[in-house]
């Protein structure tokens, strides 16, 4: 029963944490303890069957991640070969394959630490599981919430419908990316536009150290040559990161039009850490997605979870301090 209780007050918090702002983090943990202990009750209650059921769950249980984690490291590499053919070999690009090869090492690790007589490897075996499954509960909640957030419906009529830059190709040509976001936006716009709004679509991006014009003129340019009036572009230069994407355009749409009401466009894979810069500079903004290329998604999702994990490096990277402390203090004490 306790799990249960449990389960229902991690959704309670879920829900009126979406209520009051669905571009926090805080709901996708709530979500993952509540989806947790949900499941940990389900398991105990399955104990209390017989014992044939138990260990037909339990088999599941414990052969069905094992056989998916070598399956997803596989994939990984696999997509990270993909990336490297597509893409260059640019660190970002690198992700997916650093990540596969990444649980192929873990995985070896644990059964060194099984298969080995070695008190020194077992900690550090035991502090690695523990780390890893602190990390992989937070990937697993921010995936789960991602694409929820990504789902969750934004009414109204906006002022400004800001288009977030993402690199230039040839230093001044609009790529297929970035071509998506514009699209959308230009969606947004021609929808709002048809039911008697007036609109502004505001690009936002700098110039790249390997471009020659900032990526907000070629993206200007690029719905201007799609029909839209030169009256209802705007266009932000100075931004390098997302971070000063918001603030910059924040700037210019609270100076234009105090109490402004606006939308942003990016890819669906950086929507919802989008949205949580968004918060953090003060816009009140919700954020939608476009459509990604499938074999871009993985490595682009790892570097949106790493950029989050980050932003919260002192409380994440203590945890992980923590429970290897902790692991090492339980075998001193042994």
């Amino acid at each position: 029963m306790i799990p249960y209780i449990a389960a229902l007050v991690f959704f309670v918090l879920f829900a009126a944490g979406v209520l009051r702002d669905r571009r926090r983090f805080r709901n996708a943990v709530f979500l993952g303890l509540a989806l947790a202990t949900l499941a940990i009750g389900v398991v105990d209650d399955l104990a209390k069957a017989p014992v044939e059921v138990f260990e037909i769950v339990v088999a599941a249980i414990l052969v069905g991640p094992a056989l998916g984690i070598l399956v997803l490291a596989g994939l990984l590499v696999a997509n990270g070969v993909t990336m490297v053919r597509k893409e260059g070999r640019g660190i970002a690009n690198l992700l997916s394959l650093l990540a596969g090869l990444g649980i192929l090492a873990f995985v070896a690790l644990l059964g060194a630490a099984v298969a080995v007589d070695d008190r020194p490897l077992e900690i550090v075996a035991t502090s690695a599981l523990l780390v890893v499954g602190y990390v992989s509960f937070l990937f697993a909640c921010f995936i789960g919430y991602a694409y929820l957030y990504g789902r969750m419906p934004v009414r109204g009529d906006v002022d400004y419908i800001v288009v977030l830059g993402s690199g230039l190709v040839d230093g001044d040509q609009v790529p297929p990316l970035l071509a998506g976001r514009l699209d959308r936006g230009l969606a947004v716009y021609e929808a709002q536009s048809a039911r008697g709004g007036k609109p502004i679509l505001l690009v936002s991006g700098g110039r790249g150290t390997d471009e020659v014009v900032p990526e907000a003129v070629a993206m200007a340019d690029y719905l201007l040559a799609r029909g839209v009036p030169a009256d209802r572009v705007v266009r932000e230069t100075r931004s390098a990161t997302t971070t000063e994407n918001m603030r910059f355009s924040r700037e210019i749409m609270a100076e234009a039009k105090p109490g402004f009401r606006c939308l942003v466009v990016t890819n669906n894979y950086h929507a919802f850490r989008a949205a949580m810069e968004a918060r953090k500079a003060g816009l009140g903004a919700q954020v939608i997605g476009s459509p990604t290329a499938r074999y871009f998604w993985p490595s682009a999702t790892i570097r949106e979870f790493a950029a989050v994990f980050l932003a919260h490096a002192y409380v994440n990277l203590g945890i992980c301090a923590a429970l290897a402390l902790a692991v090492v203090a339980a075998w001193s004490q042994a």
